[in-house]
């Protein structure tokens, strides 16, 4: 599974959605007609470690993150809870190994909010990642609507 395979699934299957990138990362947003500055984050892929993200240790060779936003219904059902926000450039209070490939795993900096993400998934991980990929897609939709009304 690439990076690339993984946005032209999104951009195949989630209509109105564009992809952008931005603070070294590439990220689809949902925006249709582009009636926003940038739309509603559904995913986003990061390659390399960021000033206030280390915590997946990204600069490996070859590893990346694939970052999506889901209910917080949804992270409590898979997670047991959700943590506090951390201080600036920290990572949140949970026993979770972030460098770990090929797990879905709660997102090292952003769990607070209910996301999530995966580190180099492989095509079965991927598969159920789908089903999250669609629930994100989704809760951007319910977002844009509450923005544009």
């Amino acid at each position: 599974m690439t990076t690339d395979n993984i946005l032209s699934y999104c951009l195949s299957n989630l209509e109105d959605v564009v992809l952008m990138e931005s603070w070294g990362e590439r990220g689809i947003f949902y925006n249709p007609g582009n009636r926003l500055k940038r739309g509603v984050y559904v995913l986003t892929i990061k390659e390399k470690d960021g000033a206030n993200d280390k915590a997946s240790r990204l600069n490996r060779d070859g590893v990346y993150r694939i970052n999506i936003g889901l209910r917080k219904e949804t992270f409590l059902d898979r997670f047991g809870s959700i943590p506090k926000r951390p201080a600036a450039g920290k990572t949140v209070a949970m026993n979770i190994d972030f460098t770990a490939l090929d797990c879905i795993l709660p997102h090292p900096v952003y769990a607070w909010m209910g996301w999530v993400c995966v580190l180099n998934p492989s095509d079965e991980t991927f598969e159920e990642f789908k089903l999250m990929i669609q629930e994100s897609y989704e809760f951007a939709r319910e977002k844009y609507g509450k923005r544009r009304s």
